[in-house]
């Protein structure tokens, strides 16, 4: 995920070097990806993150001891809030390179 990410955030900085005017360095430049598609899957990644870990909630909750033990529950837990969180501030980013994009006068 964190993958998927860093290449937008690269495409996002070069789009505002191209805005601003200047050339990106070639170091930053990254092959194509499409945009939707990358989103999709990480959002994707993230949900199945939450539903896994939702799962085992249930199953833990209705006494499944021999399956789901409580430290796998928890990690399942703690492993779905942070790739949320992440996706929360990756989309904080874009967000914001977004913004600048388009207060760049050309």
């Amino acid at each position: 995920m964190s993958n998927n990410i860093d290449q937008l955030l690269g495409e996002l900085r070069s789009a505002a070097a191209l805005a601003g005017g200047k050339q990106p360095p070639v170091a930053q430049q990254t092959p194509q990806v499409d945009f939707s598609d990358v989103l999709k899957s990480t959002i994707d990644q993230v949900n199945s993150a939450q539903q896994t870990s939702e799962e085992m909630q249930k199953q833990f909750q209705l006494g499944d001891n021999k399956e789901v033990n409580l430290q796998d529950v928890m990690m399942s837990l703690q492993k779905a809030s942070l790739s949320f969180q992440t996706m929360v501030q990756a989309r904080n980013k874009l967000v914001s390179a977004y913004q600048e994009i388009m207060n760049t006068q050309v």
